[in-house]
């Protein structure tokens, strides 16, 4: 049975190891043909999760990739007051986040641990579980790093090695611009460090909080870089043509390639957004 972890040190321990990286210089900026893109979520088309349950399956919209392919994928889940599945398994590990809603992930015997938004979790693939989510709106983050993402019966469950994790939103730990070269001195934004790749060099997860009224720059580096709005909203301007879109809970902002992210919030309350990359951040 999986247990909701206190994590303080798993952060910590992610900073130092990624420190060798933030060490490099940032310098040429001067972008000609940046890959900034956005996806809101009233642009996401959803469908069926498990179309074998009907009416009883989960939705899923797309924000990155493809689940049906072999390619890494982020997706939307969306679950009704009351979901429950039957105990199943994956065939590739995910991890996911709470966006709305109370959502519990565990095995099929295990009392229920409810996640609010903000909180972590991992499903090793193998594993044989059940998801179930209460209220009026659920609806989580999840990635894989390989599809396609299939749903299968528990007799073909094993163990594949690795352990499942749930991070409870109370146990997440944030690091200032004290503890992280990430972020401008004396900036009030902070980073919570959630996982790092076994098997892809400098693939990375982790939390970015932004204080209200906060205007400035995130830049990134690498060919891997998606972010997902998970609590509160923002405004990012596109510099293809300068266009501002609003970016609320569960809308995605990416690059390919090198990319300066000019965010501003402009809400009364802290936003949260979730960043997946292989690269390094500049947070002004």
């Amino acid at each position: 049975m999986k247990k909701t972890l206190s994590v303080a040190i798993l952060p910590i321990l992610f900073f130092f190891a990624c420190q060798q990286t933030t060490d490099k210089a940032i310098d040429d900026w001067d972008i000609k043909n940046p890959t900034n893109k956005v996806m809101l979520t009233k642009d996401v088309q959803w469908e069926q999760l498990n179309p074998a349950r009907g009416d009883k399956s989960p939705l899923a919209g797309t924000l990155w990739g493809d689940r049906k392919a072999d390619v890494a994928t982020g997706y939307l889940g969306k679950f009704v007051d009351g979901f429950s599945s039957p105990p199943h398994i994956h065939n590739v590990t995910y991890r996911a986040i709470v966006i709305k809603g109370s959502i519990h992930n565990d095995d099929p015997n295990a009392e229920k641990m409810w996640m609010k938004p903000g909180s972590f979790w991992t499903q090793p693939k193998g594993e044989a579980h059940i998801t179930a989510a209460k209220g009026d709106v659920n609806i989580a983050y999840i990635e894989i790093d390989q599809g396609p993402y299939l749903v299968k019966p528990t007799d073909q469950a094993y163990d594949n090695g690795e352990r499942p994790i749930n991070v409870d939103v109370s146990n997440i730990v944030w690091l200032g611009s004290d503890k992280s070269k990430w972020i401008a001195k004396d900036s009030k934004v902070q980073l919570s460090y959630l996982w790092e790749s076994k098997n892809e060099k400098d693939l990375k997860g982790l939390f970015v909080k932004i204080p209200v009224g906060y205007k400035g720059t995130i830049k990134s580096t690498g060919e891997v870089m998606y972010s997902v709005v998970i609590d509160g909203g923002i405004a990012y301007t596109l510099p293809q043509n300068n266009k501002v879109e609003k970016l609320d809970e569960g809308s995605c902002f990416s690059a390919s390639s090198k990319a300066i992210h000019t965010i501003e919030n402009t809400e009364s309350q802290e936003a949260v957004f979730y960043i997946r990359t292989n690269g390094t951040l500049e947070i002004q």
